[in-house]
């Protein structure tokens, strides 16, 4: 198989992941958000790690401001144990004890909550692998059959609604973390899997690091 068409499958796969979550949104009945207490939730349980606004202090924790609604809440579902399952879709002990006592009402607000405030501009840290990071992010890596990162989440980073998260101005350290778990299987809600395991550990770190600095 050529690298064009291994970049395509690799393009089909994840646009067929997408759509399936997209209907799987559409199809569920979301209820109505209400910001307002979604303000207090945040207020309560989330400020310690992610900041009132969603603007995280620490890069050990993502930052939630101008996330997409939609995706906020998929993955505080997927931090829940659902019905008939014996584990959780995403395994975190510190966010599955904070996602316990939410009702399916309280993520959409909350979710809402932080998907109407401002994320603050982040910065690339590293000069040195910024080229590397953008030929990535812009043009993938064809002799890998890895698809451009801009293909789902957008020339600036701030990815579409239902489909794709934002990235744009993550702490690159987070994005580094979740690139890895990918690549290592330990993280398995989400398409980029098949991704980013075919990313080198330098080549991870310059696309998360360029990441940070979209805008």
């Amino acid at each position: 198989m050529n690298r064009l068409c291994k970049s395509l499958v690799v393009l089909e796969v994840v646009a067929a992941g997408w759509l399936g979550l997209a209907i799987q949104v559409n199809a569920a009945e979301t209820p109505k958000p209400d910001a307002n207490k979604g303000q207090a939730i945040a207020t309560s349980v989330c400020a310690a790690c992610h900041g009132t606004d969603g603007n995280s202090a620490s890069a050990a924790f993502p930052k939630l401001a101008g996330q997409h609604q939609e995706y906020l809440v998929k993955q505080l579902k997927d931090f829940k144990v659902k019905p008939g399952e014996k584990a959780a879709v995403r395994q975190n002990a510190v966010m599955a004890g904070m996602v316990a006592s939410l009702s399916d009402q309280d993520m959409v607000n909350v979710a809402a909550y932080f998907a109407s405030q401002t994320s603050k501009a982040g910065a690339a840290r590293d000069a040195a692998t910024v080229p590397l990071g953008q030929k990535i992010y812009r043009g993938g890596i064809a002799e890998k059959g890895m698809p451009a990162c801009a293909s789902c989440h957008g020339p600036t980073g701030q990815g579409v609604p239902v489909q794709y998260p934002r990235v744009s101005g993550q702490w690159a350290d987070y994005t580094s973390a979740q690139l890895t778990a990918f690549a290592q299987g330990t993280r398995k809600n989400d398409v980029m899997q098949p991704i980013a395991s075919r990313l080198s550990d330098k080549e991870l770190k310059a696309v998360a690091d360029y990441m940070a600095g979209l805008h």
